[in-house]
């Protein structure tokens, strides 16, 4: 598999594990702190090639996702669900635990950053569905952020990113429904 844009990581495990995977070229951001020669290195690949920002699922990953996306607007996100990224020891979670197939999969499903799109799904309809506040909606929106393939957020990041990513109403709640079946299977 041969990937046209340059995927940004963390660091050099993350190249080697995204270059086991896929023939592609990375950016490494070293850490959070992201300096401005890497961001205009970012800018220019996406410029030129495009760019698919692949962090790892943890805060720090946030972070660095959210800094890349307010210098670099419209990049491409793919997303690897944090128990596709734990290390085998258990300590540790990141791009260069998961494994050749959980990298594929998340490059195979990576959304484009909307840079104005009517809101579909309002904040309230996340309230109605359980997604924020009570027992349920920590687990409900991380296994919605499997299957929608955009992972795990808390309440307000969950809104945004189904308006960033152009998640239509419909695929949203067809996810749900499932979350919900899932649910009722389990109890």
């Amino acid at each position: 598999m041969k990937i046209k844009e340059i995927i940004v990581v963390e660091g050099k495990d993350d190249t080697v594990a995204v270059q086991r995977a896929v023939q592609a070229d990375t950016i490494e951001t070293n850490g959070s702190a992201i300096n401005e020669e890497t961001i205009e290195r970012i800018k220019l690949a996406k410029e030129t090639r495009g760019v698919i920002i692949l962090t790892d699922p943890d805060f720090p990953g946030e972070k660095i996702r959210k800094t890349i996306a307010e210098h670099v607007p419209g990049c491409k996100h793919a997303f690897l669900p944090k128990q596709s990224a734990l290390s085998k020891k258990g300590k540790g979670v990141g791009v260069e635990y998961a494994t050749v197939e959980a990298i594929r999969q998340a490059l195979e499903h990576v959304y484009e950053e909307a840079v104005e799109w009517e809101e579909e799904i309002t904040f309230n309809d996340l309230l109605v569905a359980g997604l924020v506040g009570g027992a349920l909606a920590k687990a409900r929106r991380q296994r919605l952020g499997q299957l929608l393939k955009i992972g795990y957020t808390n309440g307000k990041q969950l809104h945004k990113r189904l308006q960033m990513f152009r998640i239509s109403k419909h695929a949203f709640y067809d996810a749900l429904q499932q979350v919900l079946r899932e649910e009722k299977e389990n109890d």
